[in-house]
């Protein structure tokens, strides 16, 4: 195989259990500069070929909900640390969310910021979704020809006051831009019905009842209709309520263009295990009940959710109020860019799952939503040599000193756990070895989508 100068480097990775979208055998990936150039059924020997064993060689996860919160809130999380932790969990490709960021990244000028920003600080590879918030339909084509992903509103307050959340008349007035550019809307999916505040806001049980089901399933019946009405593509981020999966499965059947991502905190998680005042664990919507958590499980198993992602958003310490205990107050998101692919294979493992499925559901499915499915989410010829390299049956214990977040808060730290990540590769560039991050920031900003 040649190349420009008439000699072209093949490297590859064999192993017995090679994650293809057809299952999982014996194989070897070939590697020729960024790109898959094969991948074989035989165990290839060579010099530049990487013999991993019994490891799971699986393409690398695509994470499409993560705030780096880059430039104006770095003291948050920024793309340095936020993007070494995704190497470290397998993760080659990141979608960041427009908040919290300062400026929020709903005008073209703070898109540029924010790609100037990551420059020089990419460990994966990183895209960019757009902020949809009153006032700035007019602003979205500009963001759509810069090469933002698509648009991501909220549907009740996003707790911070710079990105407003819309309503049905403003989301009437972007769905049909996002449309006209082959753009998806990406809605947080609650509308603010009322309920009662919590007696005592240390109480887990008060803040789960100060934001009900009702509020998530309201939003996506809103949702469906607007995506009948507009044919705009709507994906539902970071679904917590089940009682929401019939409405989806008739949306989808009745074949409107409607996807749908959970997080491993509403999958891996549970209400009745958070004690009161442990406001690491809170996040919006809430993590729900026992049941509940099945359900998602069930209508993931099933295919009408598509796709897990992590909605990593950390904060300072301080604003967590850990002294307090104070979930009504406390900053809302968790932190788990780094352990997404143990979290979730630990539980899934136990229910049946299988590796291509677990390769479906965090690399396949986030890719396409992102429009990078020509060339991340899968291990075949022509795709991007984004690798992962684990081991499945290996267990160890979340530990905070081992995280690479700014802040080393989790409520997976002490988690006991399987899935031991070992090297991470993207575009066939080794960016995480088991110790550090050996390529360096050689990520690339992916603007604009593929093909369909």
């Amino acid at each position: 195989m040649t190349g420009e100068d008439g000699l072209r480097a093949i490297r590859g990775i064999s192993s017995r259990r090679v994650v293809r979208p057809d299952g999982v055998a014996p194989g070897t990936v070939l590697i020729a500069g960024e790109r898959i150039e094969a991948v074989v059924p035989e165990r290839v020997t060579l010099p530049d070929v990487i013999d991993v064993g019994d490891l799971v060689v699986s393409p690398g996860l695509v994470d499409a909900h993560v705030h780096v919160n880059e430039p104006g809130r770095t003291e948050w999380e920024g793309f340095d640390t936020a993007t070494r932790a995704a190497a470290a969990g397998g993760v080659t490709t990141i979608v960041d969310m427009p908040l919290n960021a300062s400026p929020v990244t709903t005008s073209r000028a703070a898109l540029d910021a924010k790609i100037a920003a990551s420059e020089g600080q990419r460990a994966v590879d990183v895209g960019f979704w757009a902020g949809v918030v009153p006032g700035n339909a007019g602003a979205l084509s500009e963001l759509a020809r810069a090469g933002v992903l698509g648009g991501k509103a909220f549907m009740v307050h996003s707790g911070i006051d710079e990105f407003p959340h819309v309503g049905e008349r403003e989301l009437r007035e972007a769905m049909p831009v996002l449309r006209d550019h082959g753009l998806p809307l990406l809605a947080h999916a609650e509308l603010d019905l009322g309920a009662p505040a919590p007696a005592d806001p240390r109480s887990y049980a008060g803040y789960l009842a100060s934001r009900p089901r009702a509020w998530e399933d309201a939003a996506i019946s809103l949702l469906i209709d607007l995506c009948r009405e507009t044919r705009c593509p709507v994906h539902i981020v970071h679904l917590a309520s089940a009682s929401a999966v019939d409405t989806i499965r008739r949306a989808r059947d009745e074949g409107l263009p409607v996807t749908v991502e959970t997080c491993p905190h509403y999958l891996c998680l549970e209400a009745a295990a958070i004690p009161d005042g442990a406001t690491h664990f809170k996040c919006a919507p809430p993590i729900r009940d026992r049941a509940n958590r099945e359900a998602l499980w069930a209508a993931l198993f099933e295919g009408v959710i598509d796709a897990i992602v992590s909605d990593h958003s950390p904060c300072p310490p301080a604003m967590k109020l850990a002294d307090r205990g104070d979930f009504m107050a406390a900053w809302g998101g968790i932190a788990s860019l780094q352990h997404g692919l143990a979290v979730i294979w630990t539980e899934a493992a136990r229910r049946g799952a299988r590796f291509d499925q677990l390769a479906g559901w965090m690399s396949a499915a986030p890719a396409k939503l992102a429009g990078r499915h020509r060339s991340k989410g899968r291990l075949s010829a022509g795709y991007d040599a984004d690798v992962v390299v684990w081991d499945p049956d290996a267990p160890f214990t979340v530990a905070a000193d081992a995280l690479y977040y700014r802040h080393r808060i989790s409520p997976y730290v002490g988690a006991a756990l399987r899935g031991r990540v070992h090297r991470t590769f993207v575009r066939g560039h080794e960016v995480y070895d088991g110790d550090g991050h050996p390529a360096g920031p050689i990520g690339r900003a992916l603007l604009h989508r593929e093909a369909p």
